[in-house]
């Protein structure tokens, strides 16, 4: 196990390095961030140059994405063009959206899993039907859609919860945002652990354990249910980032000033420190929840073992 793990960790080397640069480069290369510093205005040439050379984009991209690498392996992001450093931006937007992830992702495996282990027992039952439209029209619906009506009715309309999350953003305030931001994801688990489990409700271990009388209860949990969920806990692990980095609608919604705020605020006024930065730290996130999710292999299925 420990050798797979460094393995692994070094076949992520070459696959941080690759997305990075390509990051920099759409970022740095089809933009001009000295041009979006001034606006509409049009800065003296002179000082354009003194910025340029200031922010090293005088020198040959591959140059500039050297110096900016040496500069995150320091801990230094850069500063955004507001003169706050991006470290600080990360600070106080990383940790609003992890709580938001955090709330969309047990809400996703807690209601996804078990309405596909519904679905998938009862498969061509009004049950399973029933769960397949229900799903399908969630997938159909855009999030910006589906946001906006649930905060108008459960937040404006009955005043069930608040329509927009303070600062602070606690948990008890993130729950109706965590729960737009999960719907479409939630229906994917849905549906892929509805079709896992009636497959796996087929084969021959789940028939053997039924012939030596194994009470059903144990019979889906201890055996089908954990074969079924390697195809689930895949999707589930490379969600995670998906989540992270998709919440720019759920965000701008409920007024988060969380990473896709964040995001959206830098795409906006070409804020490029402020984008490769946060999109540096999202790619790590992807990369390590893929190591988590095949790590995850070997306790769902004993046979799986890692040289």
């Amino acid at each position: 196990m420990g050798r797979y793990v460094i393995r692994r960790l070094l076949q992520m080397i070459p696959v941080f390095i690759g997305s990075t640069f390509l990051i920099f480069f759409m970022v740095y290369a089809l933009g001009d961030p000295v041009a979006a510093l001034f606006g509409d205005k049009a800065p003296d040439p002179a000082t354009a140059a003194r910025i340029r050379k200031d922010l090293y984009l005088d020198q040959p991209l591959w140059k500039q994405y050297l110096h900016y690498m040496g500069q995150i392996f320091q801990g230094d992001f850069g500063t955004a063009f507001n003169g706050q450093p991006v470290t600080e931006l990360m600070a106080t937007a990383f940790p609003v959206t992890l709580r938001l992830t955090c709330v969309a992702i047990v809400i996703e495996i807690l209601v996804g899993i078990t309405l596909g282990v519904v679905s998938g027992l009862r498969r061509g039952r009004a049950v399973d039907t029933g769960l397949l439209v229900a799903t399908l029209i969630v997938i159909s619906v855009p999030t910006f859609v589906t946001g906006y009506l649930l905060q108008f009715v459960l937040g404006v309309k009955w005043g069930w919860v608040r329509p927009t999350v303070s600062a602070a953003a606690p948990f008890s305030e993130l729950l109706l945002p965590g729960t737009v931001l999960a719907l479409v994801s939630l229906a994917y688990v849905t549906r892929l652990t509805r079709t896992s489990i009636a497959e796996n409700a087929k084969a021959d271990y789940v028939r053997t354990a039924v012939a030596k009388g194994l009470p059903r209860r144990r019979v889906v949990t201890r055996h089908l249910l954990r074969n079924s969920l390697i195809p689930v806990v895949t999707f589930i692990g490379t969600d995670i980032g998906a989540l992270m980095g998709g919440a720019i609608v759920t965000e701008r919604i409920f007024n988060i000033h969380g990473v896709g705020y964040q995001l959206y605020q830098g795409i906006l006024r070409n804020n490029s420190p402020t984008v490769v930065g946060f999109v540096t730290i999202l790619v790590i996130v992807f990369l390590l929840a893929n190591l988590l999710v095949d790590l995850l292999y070997a306790v769902l299925d004993p046979r799986i073992r890692y040289a």
